[in-house]
């Protein structure tokens, strides 16, 4: 049986991620916080939530506008970290403007600016991280299928 449209699509952003990810970065789907980071950053990307759909009639169809979301996380020290991250948020936008229709699958994919935060971690000097927030926006016949 083939994949849900939703994940159809989320399979197919984790492919443009893993093409557009720096050397010596992680890259997962909707795993928990890692134990160690590599020295180029993690990258993970989380389902989201494809939020309710605007449904058209006559066909009908579901337009969806998911919110998938790209967590990104550097453990380096602190003259480093700034360049690392920001290979990782450059990573994301050059995955997204490769094809910002996922080979057909959506009708637009777009990013939104990551909001940076510093996070203490006790005994290291700090991770810096981010959350990407990515718009797949697409329709399908059928939620659930």
């Amino acid at each position: 049986m083939p994949e849900r449209k939703s994940e159809t699509v989320l399979i197919a952003l984790l492919a443009a991620l893993e093409a557009a990810r720096p050397a010596g970065a992680s890259l997962a789907r909707n795993v928990v916080l890692p134990q160690s980071i590599p020295g180029a950053g993690a990258m993970i990307l989380r389902d989201g939530d494809p939020g309710q759909p605007e449904v058209t009639l006559s066909p009908r169809a579901y337009h969806y506008e998911h919110r998938a979301e790209v967590d990104l996380l550097i453990d380096r020290a602190p003259g480093a970290r700034d360049a690392a991250f920001d290979a990782l948020v450059r990573a994301v936008g050059a995955a997204v403007a490769a094809d910002r229709t996922l080979g057909g699958l959506c009708d637009w994919v777009e990013g939104e600016a990551p909001a940076p935060l510093a996070l203490a971690i006790e005994g290291a000097e700090g991770l810096k991280a981010a959350t990407i927030e990515l718009v797949l926006h697409y329709s399908t016949a059928d939620p659930l299928v």
